[in-house]
């Protein structure tokens, strides 16, 4: 198992969060050059099987990322959580590689009410610094900013700023998903450079408008032409972040996003 540098995902390139079981048809039909899918239940805990288009993803041109299950929580301060989450997120990581996947994304978790979220810092701290030593993970492991919760790791910048304290140094990836970032009351104007100056690093956008208003908390997407956020500010952050883009909408309006994304951006 590698590590990796910063610079590793660089190229900008328009895709969508596909059905598991046919990325490479899904991304023809919505003329997608990323994909994003999942290996498992995302509600579960099971280890991934080997996926049935193994091979024609890894002979594809298509940017492959995969989501780690929802159930993960490397900051839990509970041993029947974090324990398993800790073994969920290698074993993923593992099984990323056999699709030829550029990225594993996992949300940055949260503690309890209650409990002080230095110590979930310190968790993901641990976990990165523990298996960069014993050779890194299979593929990157991209965190991604969430929409809600007091105990969040990675729902405010400020937040966010001591989450990269603990993992920046051990090469942890970075996730930016916008309507999270919208739910979180974070401005989508000038995010990029916000978000670059704690991480150093994009490394993949999740492209998503927000069927709630400005600072709700709530994780609902909407397509890019309905939704509450401005499409302007969507197709700027496409333009600045210089990064691989993933549409996590709904499917119906998927293509029609990527088109107004690849329009926006002069492809």
């Amino acid at each position: 198992m590698a590590l990796w540098a910063p610079t590793t995902l660089l190229r900008m390139r328009i895709g969508a969060h596909v059905r598991d079981d046919d990325p490479v048809g899904a991304a023809a039909e919505r003329g997608a050059e990323v994909v994003q899918f999942f290996l498992s239940d995302p509600q579960g805990w099971k280890k991934p099987k080997p996926h049935p288009q193994a091979e024609a993803l890894l002979a594809s041109e298509l940017d492959v990322f995969v989501h780690a299950p929802y159930m993960i929580n490397i900051a839990s301060l509970n041993n029947k959580i974090r324990i398993p989450s800790r073994k969920n997120v290698i074993q993923h990581a593992e099984a990323a590689a056999t699709v030829g996947a550029k990225g594993l994304i996992v949300h940055g978790g949260h503690v309890t009410k209650g409990e002080d979220p230095a110590e979930g810092f310190a968790n993901w701290r641990k976990f990165f610094e523990r298996q960069v030593a014993e050779g890194g993970f299979a593929v990157p492991v991209l965190i991604e900013n969430t929409a809600g919760g007091d105990g969040a790791m990675a729902r405010t910048f400020d937040s966010l700023k001591l989450l990269w304290d603990a993992v920046g140094e051990f090469g942890a990836g970075f996730c930016l998903d916008t309507c999270h970032a919208f739910a979180a009351g974070e401005d989508l104007v000038g995010i990029v450079d916000r978000v670059k100056a704690i991480t150093g690093r994009i490394d993949l956008v999740h492209l998503n408008s927000s069927r709630d208003e400005f600072g709700s908390s709530r994780d609902r997407h909407d397509n890019i032409k309905t939704g509450t956020i401005d499409a302007d500010q969507l197709a700027a952050v496409v333009a600045t972040a210089g990064c691989p883009v993933v549409v996590e909408t709904p499917d119906e309006g998927q293509a029609d996003d990527i088109a107004f994304l690849r329009d926006r951006a002069g492809r």
